[in-house]
């Protein structure tokens, strides 16, 4: 039976690193706690917003609509990412990784008519707000 030593090597100094990583974060940690400056009184436990002190009630209503084109605005941008990686490696993943990433795009365009059909992306409509 033969063993391979190399993959034991290579997950030995992962292990190797992540040990490491683990005691130089809570020697860190440990430094800074001691080490850190500390300040106590009254003004400590005051809220403060630029200078001024807060007043009246801190909830304000935001409408679901800001919420709904963040997340739009994050899922269409992590899709880039992804299309940008592709077309970087477009050489070596061939026409099988050039077809998928087509579908992708299809995918990605699909979605973002349904949106504008849904008028998701309409600040007027009255559906989402």
């Amino acid at each position: 039976m033969m063993i391979n030593t190399n993959y034991y090597i290579n997950n030995l100094s992962f292990f190797i690193f992540q040990i490491f990583a683990i005691i130089i974060s809570c020697t860190v940690m440990l430094v800074s706690h001691f080490l850190g400056g500390r300040s106590y009184g009254t003004d400590k436990n005051i809220p403060f917003e630029s200078g001024t002190c807060s007043f009246g009630n801190a909830q304000i209503k935001i409408f679901i609509k800001f919420y709904l084109i963040a997340m739009f605005f994050v899922i269409f941008d992590v899709e880039a990412l992804y299309l940008y990686i592709w077309s970087v490696s477009i050489k070596e993943i061939k026409l099988e990784g050039f077809i998928e990433g087509l579908l992708f795009i299809i995918t990605i365009l699909i979605s973002l008519f349904y949106l504008f059909r849904v008028r998701a992306l309409n600040w007027r409509s009255k559906k989402y707000s």
